[in-house]
């Protein structure tokens, strides 16, 4: 396997521009970012509104928000992904949204490989602070559950050191898996490093080729010993992800650690989440994991190439820290994201388009390699002027509207105006969205507009 260069996740390594500012197609028409399907940002901040404070806006991150609600596009019949593309024009004139939408093929936790889980287990002192540790406790027993007689699992607890409770443990002794998470008890400091470097330790030993091998960290994130720098600490996950150890990071707790979460998680090739209640951990742990265990597709990348005769300038929304040149799009020594089953992926792009052109927008393209034999595929979609839906309240499919409200949403708690809507018309389209609509998280969204409009 190539030797990795620096992370999608460190933006200051990229040649781009930064993503989110406006680009001029003249300069910059191409649009190259890596695959992510985080939605850590959206979790916490969902939390922090309920809780009646405003988010931090360095918290903020938009495509966690917009990937963390359901999508309708068709899935592919293999592995690899669909490519929908679509869009609306903006009521302000000569403007328009696109949306690229990238769909992966599900499937259920019996259709799977075995894994090799390593769960690392956060109990400082912090953990026991608003039930953090009982929640983690009581969704991994709920996990156990779940798993598969072929899959096997090793735990690690850390506070100010690391201590392995249960070695790699076939299901078969499911007993003395659960008898390792009861004895999970609260004390000492927060070393992260000593955790994490302990699981990868822990998986590395047990390593199964057949099998899909995770490390999987339960933590506030409140890294108070040890290093607590998440470049340099990343550095190391990065050497270990090379040897196709997947890390997940799963966030709790009133006070969370998000940028180092974050950050690991990409470095690590994974995902980071974010569990506040018990119902959100019990989805989690019992539903969607066992079921997104496998990989669809390794080192994901997008890239978006602008008609400047038609799009004026772009804008996409969110995926800072995901930036690539536009060279690295077909480097496959360069890191992407890791794409499991069932997973979507969505980005939006805010255009302004030249009075009166007409003729293709965008086309959009994504390149993965194969989980297991490293062979690079690709698929591609464009867009003309044409398909554009006349209105984007009016005319655009409601998914398309539902993403718009919560791009733009994010955006705004994150003091950056987006879409040219303010948080009383976010609040009426989301309602409207939500009378129609038998998706909970629609209403909900309703609801937390309506909570930063009292806390605001």
């Amino acid at each position: 396997m190539p030797e990795r260069q620096a992370d999608a996740g460190d933006a200051e390594a990229s040649a781009s521009p930064r993503q989110d500012d406006e680009q001029d197609t003249t300069t910059a028409q191409i649009s190259t970012f890596a695959l992510d399907v985080d939605t850590a940002s959206y979790g916490y901040a969902r939390r922090t509104l309920q809780e009646g404070r405003w988010p931090a806006p360095g918290e903020i991150r938009p495509e966690e928000w917009v990937n963390a609600f359901r999508q309708d596009y068709a899935q592919p019949s293999g592995d690899g992904f669909t490519v929908h593309v679509d869009g609306a024009k903006l009521p302000r004139r000569d403007e328009a949204v696109l949306r690229v939408g990238l769909q992966t093929r599900a499937s259920d936790s019996s259709q799977r490989r075995p894994a090799n889980l390593t769960f690392v287990v956060d109990v400082s002192g912090s953990m026991a602070d608003d039930g953090r540790l009982d929640l983690v406790k009581s969704a991994l027993l709920k996990l156990l559950d779940q798993l598969a007689p072929g899959d096997q699992v090793s735990i690690v607890a850390f506070s100010e050191s690391a201590e392995v409770l249960a070695s790699m443990t076939p299901l078969t002794a499911r007993e003395e898996l659960r008898a390792a998470v009861t004895r999970l008890t609260v004390s000492g400091g927060t070393n992260v490093e000593a955790g994490v470097l302990a699981g990868y330790q822990e998986a590395s030993k047990a390593f199964r080729p057949a099998a899909t091998n995770r490390v999987i960290l339960l933590s506030d994130g409140l890294a108070n010993q040890g290093d607590t720098v998440w470049q340099s600490l990343s550095a190391k996950v990065r050497e270990q992800a090379a040897k196709q150890l997947t890390l997940l990071t799963v966030g709790v707790g009133r006070d969370y650690g998000d940028e180092l979460m974050e950050r690991l998680a990409d470095t690590g090739d994974g995902m980071a989440v974010y569990v506040s209640t018990e119902e959100e951990a019990t989805r989690l742990f019992t539903t969607q994991l066992p079921a997104t265990l496998d990989l669809r597709a390794r080192d994901a990348k997008a890239q978006v190439v602008f008609n400047p005769s038609v799009v004026e300038s772009y804008r996409l929304v969110g995926y800072e820290n995901r930036a690539l040149a536009a060279e690295e799009f077909r480097d496959d020594s360069r890191d992407g994201g890791e794409i499991g089953p069932g997973h979507s992926v969505t980005a939006l792009y805010a255009l302004k388009l030249k009075p009166g052109a007409d003729g293709q927008l965008a086309q959009a393209t994504v390149r993965w390699q194969d989980p297991d034999t490293r062979a690079a595929s690709e698929s591609s979609e464009s867009l003309g002027s044409g398909d554009l839906a006349d209105g984007i309240w009016s005319q655009a499919p409601v998914r398309l509207q539902v993403d718009v409200v919560v791009a733009a949403f994010a955006m705004y708690l994150r003091d950056r105006e987006a879409f040219g809507l303010d948080l009383p018309t976010l609040r009426e389209h989301a309602a409207r969205l939500a009378s129609t609509s038998e998706d909970p998280m629609v209403s909900e969204l309703t609801t937390l507009i309506e909570r930063a409009q009292s806390v605001g």
